[in-house]
């Protein structure tokens, strides 16, 4: 039986620690002009011995799971294995240690590493430029859609063209990066194959559509054929075609957004290119586009005149996006995994996840449905639906309670009681099956005991009716409800 490591072990605010650190000088009266408002006579966390942090770091992690720990299929995330050397190449004190203010004639070896990466991405898209600045998936889509912005504002057409199509399948970051540039989100229904409704498409695409915003494969992990047809449609309306890269491990090197149409490309460097992620960031979400949209890219660009150089400004701008070049050592560990792997080696990559994630749609579709077409990319969703199955929630939390991380549950919107699940090339065979049988016996567990899980981590079932009436804030909310009475 799975057991999680416990300890019972409190935040370290809370933790009691000795004076450990004494600076040179300290008890001088040193005339600093800090204005009084930004001044504070202490920071709220006390000091500690440096054993006593480490053991509670330590203690935390071990009652933790993530991709060093086990499988981890949490659909739509890409939650790959981290390769180490990554880790170790963007500890090199060269890239640790490098300041965003140094002259670009000292860092030609940063620049080198960011060009290289920017030239490797634009031939994965197929895409003509790119912009390695914004933070994350979410920023490039703001990203990208400000670009839209300002492509239509330049075309004296941004007054009419007010709105972006997106299916109901979309990620929700789709719809609300949409309204955060100032459009209107037209939503459209997919068919029952999990692509999306053609006629629906185009009574949605007029002259008031400025994008149409599809991740191609799609949350199901379908691949929508149609999509040659449907970037024709918009381009005959003047629309663009925004490409959400979130699921490009599924076609990576088989085909590329540039070859389907598309005109711009948010990528996740923390998806697709095995960089850390999770717990809201590090990320990397650079934007690629098609050569009309060029001079609107985020400024600056880097270019290579047997130097590099970093103070090209596309004439027609939005602006920064990011501090400097973005989340830097990101793009180090992403630039490592592409030059590892190789075309070749990111080809057996996407085969790989194809082929793991139709083997678990396959065995899983023995005893639960597995919505749209048979044929999936990088991933499936799978529904906790029928006589007798328990909820998404209790299958979820029994695998949990089992030592197996849980995939993403109730999304896509579109699928009830939803179980979206991502193997990644990272699972093993022996990892997948143990996820199905554990799926298979959470089904055949009666509805009272799932309703006790999960037993065997620290935190058990919670009550859902005492939470909500007996909120119980964390330190740092409870500080700031305190000085606000």
């Amino acid at each position: 039986m799975y057991h999680q490591a416990v300890f019972d072990e409190p935040i370290i605010t809370e933790r009691k620690g000795r004076r450990t650190i004494k600076l040179p000088l300290e008890d001088r009266n040193f005339n600093v002009d800090i204005p009084k408002e930004f001044r504070r006579s202490e920071i709220g966390i006390g000091d500690r011995e440096e054993f006593t942090v480490v053991r509670h770091y330590v203690r935390l992690s071990e009652m933790n799971y993530g991709v060093d720990t086990g499988f981890y299929p949490l659909g739509s995330c890409t939650m790959k294995y981290n390769p180490k050397i990554a880790e170790e190449i963007a500890s090199l004190a060269g890239f640790r240690m490098i300041h965003p203010l140094q002259d670009p004639a000292d860092v030609q070896g940063a620049l080198k590493l960011l060009y290289e990466l920017g030239e490797a991405l634009k031939k994965i898209t197929g895409m003509d430029e790119i912009t390695l600045q914004p933070l994350a998936g979410a920023d490039g889509e703001f990203t990208g859609l400000s670009i839209v912005r300002a492509y239509f504002e330049c075309m004296g057409e941004l007054d009419r063209r007010r709105e972006v199509v997106v299916p109901d399948s979309a990620h929700g970051s789709n719809p609300a990066s949409s309204t955060m540039a100032g459009f209107d989100v037209v939503e459209i229904p997919s068919q029952e194959d999990g692509t999306v409704d053609l006629d629906a498409f185009k009574a949605a695409i007029t002259d008031r559509t400025a994008a149409f915003m599809i991740t191609n494969p799609n949350t199901l992990g379908i691949f929508d054929d149609k999509i040659l047809e449907m970037a024709s449609y918009a381009h005959s309306k003047g629309a663009l075609l925004y490409y959400d890269g979130a699921n490009l491990n599924g076609i990576m090197t088989k085909t590329t957004p540039a070859k389907m149409g598309f005109d711009i490309v948010h990528l996740n460097l923390h998806k697709t290119f095995s960089t850390p992620h999770g717990g809201g960031g590090p990320g990397s979400g650079p934007i690629a586009v098609v050569e009309k949209l060029r001079d609107f890219l985020p400024y600056p660009l880097i270019t290579y005149d047997g130097k590099y150089r970093m103070d090209y400004i596309p004439p027609k701008t939005i602006g920064k996006v990011a501090s400097f070049n973005g989340n830097f050592l990101v793009m180090v560990r992403a630039w490592a995994y592409i030059k590892m792997m190789g075309e070749d080696g990111l080809r057996d990559a996407c085969e790989t996840a194809v082929a793991n994630s139709n083997y678990m749609s396959r065995k899983m579709s023995e005893f639960m449905p597995v919505p749209g077409k048979v044929l999936k990319k990088h991933e499936f969703v799978a529904s906790a639906t029928g006589t007798n199955m328990p909820k998404a929630g209790e299958i979820a939390k029994h695998l949990i309670d089992n030592g197996i991380h849980a995939p993403t549950i109730y999304f896509p919107l579109i699928v009830r009681e939803a179980l979206m699940i991502e193997p990644t090339e990272s699972a093993t065979k022996e990892e997948m099956d143990s996820f199905i049988q554990k799926v298979r016996e959470a089904i055949n567990t009666p509805i009272s005991v799932l309703e006790q899980e999960p037993k065997n981590l620290k935190v058990g079932k919670i009550d859902d009716v005492d939470a909500s009436k007996n909120p119980r804030p964390s330190l740092r909310m409870a500080r700031k409800l305190k000085a606000s009475q």
